[in-house]
């Protein structure tokens, strides 16, 4: 079996939901299973992997039973949302992995670690909290939960009044030594759940937590980039990235060079509420050092490892 080296594989939140039928812990559960035979193919085909996920429709569901019991008790902070959640998905990913690898005779271990992420308290971002949370709420009710526990909500195109918070740009990834001496030790990593848990440093270098989002997708570049990782891998709903997407003149790319890539971000190519994080996330990887960044969708993630289809961004 040839060693191909560490692959971060970023895995969204939306991807443990098949759909609105289907939410349950059990169903994410069943989706998680499913992940976790395409993590063990990898590791079969001689791939280390290293897991991160995204968390938004889980922390919603968190946010949306606060807000449900917010007259009896007092509503759940998004730091300790971020916990809750990265617990949760953690122990998903964890025993679903253990028994995936018992039945296929792979001998590794899985371990989740609770992970934060430093970000700057003067990033711009929160001047302008802009990521929508929780869920939408008549104007009056939106404006009272604000004055009491000191919200930013804004109306949400004609839906109704939503809370939104900051997404800054992260800086540091506190458990990162501790992440990359289990992978050194052959262990399969799952962390930096839903960008990681975001925390500031106040006068004292003491952390504190922040009420804000991390994109998933800057994180984990951020930390392949910190474990040296050699690809980063991260799945999305389409097989291949596309210029002019759902224009006539679309086509699909097989492969960007790194110039490539940052003069069709800069030309705006690709949708900043979607594609575009994720290009972005893959630029910074490259130019950090890592051998190949891949987008394409999960069922063909081992395909597009062995270069059969997905986008692939390589250094110029």
């Amino acid at each position: 079996m040839a060693a191909n080296g560490l692959a971060v594989v970023a895995i969204g939140g939306n991807a443990l939901i098949r759909d609105r039928e289907h939410e349950s812990i059990a169903d994410q559960y069943e989706m998680v299973c499913a992940l976790a035979e395409d993590i063990a193919a990898m590791i079969e085909t001689g791939w280390r992997v290293m897991i991160t996920h995204g968390n938004g429709p889980q922390v919603g569901f968190i946010l949306r039973r606060s807000e449900i019991s917010i007259s009896e008790v007092a509503p759940v902070p998004m730091d300790y949302a971020g916990g809750d959640i990265q617990g949760a998905v953690g122990y998903m990913f964890v025993k679903a992995l253990r028994n995936t690898f018992r039945r296929r005779g792979i001998h590794k271990k899985p371990v989740a670690v609770v992970t934060q992420t430093v970000v700057d308290r003067n990033d711009p971002a929160f001047a302008d909290p802009t990521k929508p949370i929780g869920s939408h709420m008549e104007e009056a009710r939106a404006k009272k939960l604000a004055a009491k526990y000191r919200w930013t909500v804004r109306e949400d195109a004609g839906r109704g009044w939503r809370r939104v918070v900051p997404s800054p740009k992260p800086q540091a990834i506190i458990e990162a030594d501790v992440i990359r001496a289990l992978v050194k030790d052959g262990f399969v990593v799952v962390a930096c759940g839903g960008g990681g848990i975001p925390v500031i440093e106040d006068d004292k270098g003491n952390l504190v937590g922040v009420e804000a989002v991390i994109d998933k997708d800057l994180a984990s570049s951020l930390l392949a980039r910190n474990l040296g990782a050699d690809a980063l891998v991260l799945p999305t709903g389409v097989e291949k990235v596309a210029l002019d997407f759902n224009k006539p003149t679309q086509r699909w790319l097989d492969r960007m060079t790194l110039a490539e890539a940052s003069r069709y971000h800069a030309q705006d190519q690709f949708d900043k509420g979607s594609m575009g994080p994720k290009v972005a996330a893959l630029i910074d990887f490259v130019s950090g050092g890592g051998r190949f960044g891949l987008i394409t969708n999960q069922p063909n993630v081992a395909r597009a490892l062995r270069g059969e289809t997905g986008t692939r961004l390589v250094p110029d």
